[in-house]
């Protein structure tokens, strides 16, 4: 006779509990790595790599919910069509930056004046791997996966943008644009994820965007201050350039992601919904 799991408690029918929990078990591996780092590596040793750990606490954290509470295979962010995905979200992505930027560079609001180190470009990629895996594994694999499978598509749609762009509202002088491209952000990223069941293309999206212009162009992303590998000066009226809170304010990227959103949610509804293994049912 084949041995059956223990019946799980009740208790991790909610979604509010199981969505609380998820959020527990990505966030606090963060936190605690942070901690430990902080108290045992010196300062001028913690350069960039405590980054790529936290990322990976932050992924441990997650594999453990999954398993333990809703006990399943981790599929969303298993096999090679998850690397394959991130590495086309990557490209696109980035493509989505330069096609947002191009407009600017045109217009003389953009300009390169030199290039720094290259070790900028090292530098800023386990941050911004960072951002983008602990940002989809939050929003898309646990708020959105978990919301959807209880509440459907469109109010967990709903309420992981609003979250999303709550979550971004301390990140600078954001505007009434900053609002709506980072909300059109999160449109694009959870049909992404919407579109395949997987992580992988929303994590290279968001990774893709946010490296471009923090590593390399040296553009200001959601308010925060960057060093990348080219010295630029991004100029003129803050509803074309962003201003201090940088790209992700312009009316530019706002054309550019409300399109993308488009796009893909036109696409996810063609598609058929991943088993509900993925979705987040126990």
């Amino acid at each position: 006779m084949t041995p059956t799991l223990p019946t799980r408690p009740s208790i991790w029918r909610h979604p509010v509990l199981r969505i609380l929990a998820a959020a527990l078990a990505v966030v606090l591996p963060l936190a605690l790595t942070f901690a430990l780092l902080e108290a045992v590596v010196p300062k001028a040793l913690r350069v960039s790599w405590p980054n790529a750990v936290a990322m990976l606490a932050c992924l441990a954290g997650y594999r453990a919910y999954v398993h333990r509470v809703e006990r399943r295979a981790m599929k969303e962010l298993s096999g090679p069509a998850t690397l394959s995905e991130a590495g086309w979200g990557l490209l696109v992505g980035m493509g989505l930056g330069l096609v947002t930027l191009a407009p600017l560079w045109a217009l003389g609001f953009y300009a390169v004046t030199g290039a720094g180190d290259a070790w900028a470009l090292l530098r800023s990629l386990p941050a911004m791997a960072l951002v983008a895996v602990m940002e989809e594994l939050l929003m898309r694999g646990v708020l959105f996966r978990i919301a959807e499978s209880a509440w459907g598509s469109r109010r967990a749609l709903a309420l992981s943008t609003l979250l999303f762009v709550a979550a971004h509202l301390p990140g600078g002088q954001i505007g009434v644009l900053g609002l709506a491209v980072t909300a059109a952000a999160s449109v694009a990223f959870t049909a992404a994820y919407m579109c395949t069941g997987r992580l992988g293309l929303p994590i290279g999206l968001h990774f893709g965007w946010n490296y471009l212009f923090d590593g390399v162009l040296s553009v200001p992303v959601s308010g925060h201050e960057v060093h990348g590998w080219l010295q630029a000066r991004l100029s003129g009226p803050e509803w074309l350039s962003g201003g201090s809170y940088g790209i992700e304010a312009s009316s530019v990227a706002l054309v550019v992601w409300s399109l993308t959103a488009t796009i893909l949610l036109r696409r996810a509804t063609l598609l058929p919904k991943p088993k509900k293994g993925v979705g987040g049912h126990v």
